[in-house]
């Protein structure tokens, strides 16, 4: 649970991380009626994020202090996500949002969900609505299935649609990210006809034991020659996977000279980020020392 913290100079002066995660595995069970996919993934975050500052403003008008170009002001996931929280809470306090963004969009990084989740959390803060974690969870849920983990903050075992959080305590390995230059649409790829979608579940102790497999892979593969040949690339150095449904392609290294010798090689070639996993997420480690958790 968030606790109550006044809206003071401090934290309003404060810019907030809105980190990047990676699916470690991602498994394809099923279909509801309403057409999402039943699924079983797990989650970890890495040090790299978009940065998000808040404004305080002296009416209720959310807006954006630089709009993402090609992107409408009212379609940016953070302006959805103040106003969603304005509208659960009859808040009138409004918010001017400045993103400094970094993660690629269109990665299966959790770019957009990331950032709308932090602003679920600092407003949540800022404004004093004292709103507990799990109600943000909802409340995220209506804005993306990939931003309640953001909100969770912690790496999770998850699975529904990915609501269904339980936390896991894993390895941090250093990790190589890789971004080719292509987008993915994972409304495109889960609407394959050759998409795997009656996989069996499996448990979190047989991903631990090394069930990685990720269901979109094949399909993202076949479609995206340009993500074919990075993991080709980075199969050279470790394992390679793809995170989520893509663009990104990842490997985990077991030491940090490893990953930095094989980065040498592979910045050359690709759009590539050197990146240390991480069990909880950077904002809620900025949350901890600034005493708001």
């Amino acid at each position: 649970m968030v606790s109550q913290q006044p809206s003071n100079a401090l934290l309003w002066a404060q810019t907030w991380p809105a980190p990047a995660k990676l699916n470690l595995m991602l498994r394809v069970m099923g279909r509801r009626p309403d057409g999402y996919h039943l699924l079983q993934t797990v989650f970890q975050f890495v040090d790299w994020c978009d940065w998000i500052t808040f404004y305080p403003v002296d009416d209720s008008r959310v807006s954006l202090a630089s709009p993402l170009p090609g992107l409408a002001e009212e379609d940016d996931l953070t302006v959805k996500a103040a106003k969603l929280l304005q509208n659960a809470t009859g808040c009138r306090q409004g918010v001017k949002i400045k993103v400094e963004k970094n993660l690629p969009m269109g990665g299966g990084i959790g770019g957009g969900s990331s950032d709308a989740a932090t602003t679920l959390l600092v407003l949540n803060v800022l404004w004093g609505l004292n709103l507990t974690t799990k109600k943000l969870m909802e409340l995220g849920l209506a804005l993306g299935a990939d931003v309640p983990i953001f909100v969770y903050g912690k790496s999770a075992w998850a699975e529904g649609v990915g609501e269904k959080i339980q936390g896991v305590e894993l390895p941090e390995p250093w990790a190589i990210i890789i971004k080719p230059q292509c987008d993915v649409s994972t409304k495109e790829i889960f609407s394959r006809p050759e998409l795997t979608r009656d996989s069996k579940p499996i448990t979190i102790e047989d991903f631990v034991f090394g069930n990685y497999q990720n269901d979109c892979l094949a399909v993202v593969s076949t479609l995206y020659p340009p993500i074919k040949k990075a993991l080709d690339d980075l199969s050279r150095f470790s394992k390679p996977r793809l995170t989520g449904t893509g663009a990104c392609v990842f490997a985990l290294f077991c030491s940090e000279t490893d990953a930095k010798n094989a980065y040498s090689v592979i910045r050359k070639q690709w759009d590539a980020f050197l990146v240390k996993t991480q069990n909880k997420s950077p904002l809620h480690s900025k949350f901890v020392g600034l005493a708001i958790l």
